[in-house]
């Protein structure tokens, strides 16, 4: 698939995404992360998949693998999505969450990374970037739990959200199946003292190769 191709699918694939949903009383929440080396061409995808509340890893799967899309702005989950859905493939459980470090519908054509893996999951999915890749917001408050709005074209398409003080927040928006006000409640949930979830922190981790196994997990 070309570039101009892949734009032309995230345009009729928006539509698709689910923008309402709720989730509550989850056991199993998982996060995904990918670690792309340019030198090589080649990208390890992380799923760590965590026990709620307790947040304790319970399983991990990494995959590396050659990655043949280029690098383009705008487009990548087309590099990203096919080695993270691998990694979902071989989790022998099935996380009741799942959130993704990137973007949902936060994403000039609405369908960001997050968004594009909800549209092959039947679990509600959470975009969860580091930074912002298209609309406008005023800066949240310092505090743990304050947002702002991020809006493009005045279209709430995200909440921009201070996990914690002294940090810079965290970009989050609908991935699948869910609603803006129920994921922006989920990434706090899950949050354990650090910038990111712990989720999305340890799939970092992993996808790096510096997440130690523990005793008891499934790998």
């Amino acid at each position: 698939m070309t570039p101009a191709e892949a734009i032309q699918l995230q345009k009729r694939l928006a539509g698709e995404v689910v923008r309402v949903g709720s989730i509550t009383s989850p056991r199993l929440i998982a996060g995904a992360d990918i670690s792309v080396d340019r030198v090589r061409g080649t990208g390890t995808a992380a799923v760590v998949v965590l026990s709620y509340p307790e947040m304790e890893t319970v399983a991990v799967k990494t995959i590396t693998d050659r990655i043949p899309f280029p690098y383009v702005p705008g487009l990548l989950s087309f590099r990203e999505a096919p080695m993270l859905l691998a990694a979902l493939e071989e989790l022998t459980l099935t996380p009741d969450l799942l959130l993704v470090d990137g973007q949902g519908i936060a994403h000039p054509r609405r369908l960001g990374l997050a968004a594009h893996l909800g549209l092959f999951l039947e679990i509600p999915v959470i975009g969860c970037a580091k930074s912002r890749l298209c609309g406008e917001h005023a800066a949240p408050g310092n505090r743990p739990g304050d947002y702002s709005q991020l809006t493009d074209s005045g279209e709430v398409i995200g909440a921009v959200v201070r996990t914690k003080t002294g940090v810079k927040p965290l970009f989050i928006s609908i991935g699948d199946k869910i609603d803006l006000g129920q994921a922006v409640t989920w990434v706090l949930n899950c949050g354990r003292g650090y910038r990111q979830p712990e989720p999305t922190r340890r799939a970092h981790l992993a996808a790096g190769g510096n997440l130690r196994p523990a005793a008891g997990i499934l790998v």
